[in-house]
């Protein structure tokens, strides 16, 4: 179709991300997930993201998941597999995202725009599938079935264009010199989400978190001063790295070219809006950065 800027493939990604992301706080989640056993909440996230690899070990989701602390992952990988097969965790995820989106969509989870909508996304996901090397956690995802209902396959297609998105910026942050933990550090030290909700949320104690510090602002990349702030270099880093991941997460998008992802955005915009205010558990800070898809 033609060339899309990275500049267009970011607001592309970022209009649509609720669409994908209430998977991760919608109580239909929990209610799917204990109907085949699984209760424990970091096994509900661990194994339905996983998944799509099969019967993983804990080292593969240590691995691809990137800034979680790895002994929470071990409490709950491979023990989920114990409790329900993968395939029957991908069903039972799939069946949140149906009946949350029906909540939040009403009569339109059948209309014209969620039809056109996904018919788009999923142009731009099957694309993105020719590319699959070096993207392991979206590789995964890219070989299951696509589902028949069209709310079901916008979700799906997001879901692939967030995790090839997502594989990209992991290579780009282990080939930039950072763990999991200072990846994470220099996130929150650009002030964009609260250092404590990213540290809590990944599970490093007080004391990991501040010898990640240390190791960050050895590397240079942390300002003086007490306040969590990231110096020049810091900077200049941490937006290499932004830049270089809206630039390797322009391939997909291609498929649909410029006028296809305005009219994209055009269309999951109020989609997005819809799945924010229809109590799907979104925490409040995600609800302010996906208000503002830069």
């Amino acid at each position: 179709m033609g060339a899309v800027t990275p500049g267009t493939a970011r607001r592309t990604f970022r209009t649509a991300e609720p669409i994908h992301g209430m998977i991760y706080f919608t109580p239909h989640g929990a209610d799917a997930y204990a109907q085949i056993g699984i209760t424990h909440q970091r096994m509900t996230y661990f194994a339905s993201r996983s998944a799509a690899m099969g019967p993983v070990p804990a080292e593969t989701v240590i691995a691809t998941f990137f800034n979680f602390n790895p002994a929470i992952i071990r409490e709950v990988i491979p023990a989920a597999w114990a409790v329900a097969t993968p395939a029957q965790v991908l069903a039972a995820r799939m069946e949140a995202v149906d009946r949350s989106l029906r909540q939040a969509w009403g009569d339109d989870v059948e209309s014209a725009q969620v039809r056109e909508a996904a018919d788009l996304a999923r142009r731009a996901a099957e694309q993105a599938a020719g590319r699959p090397q070096g993207r392991p956690l979206f590789a995964g995802h890219a070989a299951l079935p696509w589902p028949d209902a069209p709310h079901l396959v916008l979700w799906q297609a997001q879901t692939l264009l967030r995790e090839y998105r997502g594989d990209g910026h992991v290579a780009l942050l282990l080939t930039s010199g950072l763990d999991g933990l200072q990846a994470l550090i220099t996130h929150a030290a650009t002030g964009s989400i609260p250092a404590e909700a990213l540290r809590t949320t990944r599970a490093w104690s007080e004391q990991e978190w501040a010898a990640g510090v240390a190791r960050v602002r050895e590397l240079g990349w942390l300002a003086d001063g007490r306040e969590l702030a990231l110096s020049e270099a810091g900077q200049r880093g941490r937006q290499s790295i932004e830049d270089r991941t809206d630039e390797l997460a322009v391939y997909p998008y291609e498929a649909i070219g410029e006028d296809g992802c305005h009219r994209l955005a055009a269309l999951t915009g109020p989609l997005s809006a819809a799945v924010m205010a229809a109590d799907l558990g979104f925490p409040a800070a995600l609800t302010r950065r996906y208000a503002r898809p830069s």
